[in-house]
C-alpha cells in the first residue's frame, strides 16, 4: 500500500512537470513561427493542460482498466468547473469579454450531450472515438479561424500572457528538448499513477471508475487549477477561464476519442457512469450557462457555489 502511495505521488509529480513542459516547449516554438497568442491560450495552453488526461486515459484503455480512463476524463471536467473556475473566481472574480468563451460554453454542453449519445450502448467504439477526435480537429480549425478576426484588444490579452516567450524567442532545439522531456514525463508518470491508483482501488475493494472519478481525476486537473488561478491572479481573467473551458472539449472531444481509437475492442463505460456521473457532468456544464450569460462574470459568491 506505501509503495502504492508513492507511485501515486510521484506519477502526480511527472504528469504536472511533463505538461508544463510540453506547455512550455509548443507555445515557444508556436510563437517562434508567429501563430496567434490567442491559438496558442485556445489550444496548445488547453492540449497541454489535458495531456495529463490523455496519457492516463490512454494508457488505461490499453491494459483494459476503462473504468480509469473513463472515470477520469468525467472527474476532470466537474473538476474544471466546479474546482478550477470556483477556486479561480474565489480569489478574483472573473469577468468574460472574449466572444469565443460565448460560443464554448454552449458548445461543451453539446459535446457533453454528444458523449452521452455515443456511450448509450456501454461502449466507445473506434467509430465513436474517430467522431469525437475529428470534433477537435473540426475545432481546432475554427479557433485558428477566429483569431484571425479576433479584436485587437483580446489579442493584447494574450499577448501579455505571453509576452515574456515571445521576446526571448528561444532556440528551437531547446524547445523541442522540453516538449520531448514532457512527452517522456506524461508517460512515465501515466503508468505510475495507473498502477498506484489500481492498487488503492483494490487494496478498499473500490472499482477503477471511483479512483477515477476521485484521486485519478484530481492528480490530472492539477495543471488547470494552477494555470487559471495563476492566470486569474495576474488579471489574465479570459485565459483562466478559456483554460477551463477549452480543457473540458479537449477531454471529451480528444482524450477519449483517442482513447477510443487505439482501445482494441472498444473502450466500455462503466453502468454506473452511464445511470449517474455522465448526468452529473453534463448538468455541471448546464450550470455554466446562466453563469456566464448573466453580465458575463463569475461573481465571488457564484464561485463559492
Amino acid at each position: 500500500m506505501t509503495a502504492a502511495i508513492v507511485l501515486l505521488v510521484f506519477g502526480v509529480v511527472a504528469l504536472v512537470v511533463g505538461g508544463a513542459l510540453l506547455v512550455r516547449g509548443a507555445s515557444r516554438i508556436a510563437l517562434f513561427w508567429g501563430v496567434s497568442p490567442l491559438v496558442i491560450g485556445l489550444t496548445v495552453v488547453a492540449f497541454g493542460t489535458s495531456a495529463p488526461e490523455a496519457a492516463v486515459s490512454v494508457l488505461s484503455s490499453l491494459q483494459g482498466q476503462a473504468g480509469i480512463a473513463v472515470g477520469n476524463v468525467i472527474g476532470s471536467n466537474i473538476i474544471n468547473i466546479l474546482v478550477v473556475l470556483g477556486l479561480s473566481a474565489l480569489i478574483v472574480p472573473l469577468t468574460i469579454n472574449q466572444k469565443v468563451v460565448r460560443f464554448e460554453v454552449p458548445l461543451g454542453v453539446g459535446v457533453s450531450l454528444l458523449l452521452i449519445g455515443l456511450a448509450a450502448n456501454g461502449t466507445i467504439g473506434r467509430i465513436d472515438g474517430l467522431i469525437l477526435f475529428s470534433g477537435i480537429i473540426a475545432y481546432t480549425v475554427w479557433a485558428v479561424r477566429k483569431s484571425r478576426i479576433e479584436s485587437v484588444e483580446n489579442q493584447k490579452e494574450y499577448m501579455r500572457q505571453f509576452k515574456t516567450w515571445a521576446q526571448k524567442r528561444s532556440h528551437i532545439a531547446k524547445q523541442v528538448l522540453s516538449i520531448a522531456a514532457g512527452v517522456g514525463l506524461l508517460v512515465l508518470g501515466s503508468k505510475f499513477l495507473v498502477d498506484g491508483a489500481s492498487t488503492i482501488a483494490r487494496h478498499f475493494g473500490v472499482s477503477d471508475l471511483t479512483i477515477g472519478l476521485t484521486i485519478v481525476a484530481a492528480g490530472t486537473s492539477l495543471p488547470e487549477i494552477a494555470t487559471s488561478i495563476i492566470a486569474g491572479v495576474k488579471g489574465h481573467r479570459d485565459i483562466a477561464v478559456g483554460n477551463a473551458i477549452g480543457s473540458n472539449l479537449f477531454n471529451i472531444l480528444f482524450v477519449l476519442g483517442l482513447s477510443g481509437i487505439v482501445s482494441p475492442n472498444g473502450l466500455p463505460v462503466p453502468p454506473e457512469a452511464l445511470r449517474f456521473d455522465l448526468w452529473v457532468m453534463l448538468g455541471v456544464a448546464v450550470l455554466m450557462l446562466p453563469v456566464f450569460f448573466s453580465g458575463y462574470r463569475i461573481s465571488r459568491w457564484e464561485g463559492a457555489v
